[in-house]
């Protein structure tokens, strides 16, 4: 006989080598099935077993522990969707790279960004879910580590939600203009104009998490400001989220700038890659300095990331990998 396991609650473990899945909401488990059962499908082909879904529940067949690694990704697709949260084919993906590498977070309610009229956003790895815990509970958070992290999106996404709930006037973000192996000066425009491709993945990530239409509105009445670093000097920024992206290309002294703008009811996110620093001549990186004098300062505080959070092309998270271990051997 098969086990049942009722998922309204804790998963038990498998004995048999069938296991149901027996859930409360017949809708939502058609919606985690996916048309044409596409979802089951993808949960198939990464664990080898085999899914059926008769009303509510759902039928697993495989080995033991495949079958258990298929119960906690269904389980977590329910109660993403009972919460109302996105579950989709990426979601999926991710969470079945997630159990791979035995970094599958949970689902709750610290591990989200809300939005009005529109479902949250949620973090993807334990150290995604550990950036937007220490934004919520810090001053100053750090979001250090390799490109395609997501930090920052999480950073820019956790700035505007404040904005659109009504928690702060303004959101603001910003990055050194410096080069990197390309000239400015070619381009056409004046300094703002030659400026704006390096701002792009900001503007990207906020026209994604509030639309482009409401993101023109706030930032002609001056809501949201992308800017260079160097056009926070002389101000003090005030009941703001202010985002510092790329800021390992940042000087000791543009750093220390910035972060002592911080006014009334205002937090920074200050994100990253100590690796990838641009600045001419050797000069010092302001993140790096930062970094290794600010650690001990309560309402500082920093999450490190790695290759199992790239959340872009599986690829990706390989590549970064390969660079840092003939980083390493270099230094050896």
């Amino acid at each position: 006989m098969p086990d049942r396991i009722h998922c309204a609650g804790s998963i038990m473990a498998a004995r048999a080598k069938t296991d149901i899945l027996e859930f409360d909401d017949k809708s939502l488990v058609k919606e985690m099935c996916g048309s044409g059962h596409a979802h089951l499908a993808l949960i198939e082909q990464a664990l080898d077993v085999y899914l059926e879904a008769p009303g509510a529940s759902i039928v697993i067949q495989g080995e033991s522990k495949a079958r258990t690694q298929a119960a906690k990704i269904l389980q977590n697709m329910y109660e993403r969707l009972q919460n109302g949260w996105p579950c989709g084919r990426t979601d999926i993906e991710e969470l079945l790279r997630g159990q791979t590498h035995a970094d599958m977070i949970r689902v709750s309610g610290s591990t989200l960004i809300p939005f009005p009229r529109r479902k949250p956003i949620l973090a993807k790895t334990k150290n995604q879910d550990a950036f937007i815990r220490t934004m919520r509970e810090n001053t100053i958070s750090f979001g250090v580590g390799p490109a395609g992290t997501g930090k920052t999106f999480l950073a820019t996404a956790y700035g505007a939600s404040l904005l659109a709930r009504g928690e702060i006037e303004r959101f603001i973000a910003c990055r050194p203009a410096v080069e990197a192996g390309e000239k400015l000066g070619f381009l056409p425009g004046d300094m703002l104009e030659k400026i704006d491709p390096y701002l792009q993945p900001i503007w990207d990530a906020l026209h994604q998490v509030l639309g482009r239409d409401q993101v023109e509105r706030r930032r002609a009445s001056g809501d949201i400001e992308v800017a260079p670093l160097a056009f926070m000097r002389g101000r003090t920024l005030s009941n703001a989220f202010v985002v510092i992206d790329e800021a390992q290309n940042a000087t000791v002294a543009q750093m220390k700038m910035a972060l002592t703008r911080l006014g009334e009811n205002a937090a920074y996110a200050v994100t990253g890659d100590p690796s990838q620093s641009d600045l001419p001549g050797g000069s010092p990186s302001g993140l790096t300095h930062a970094l290794s004098i600010l650690g001990d300062i309560e309402g500082i505080a920093t999450v490190t990331f790695d290759e199992r959070d790239v959340v872009r092309h599986p690829l990706v998270g390989k590549i970064v990998k390969a660079y840092d271990t003939d980083a390493k051997s270099h230094k050896n």
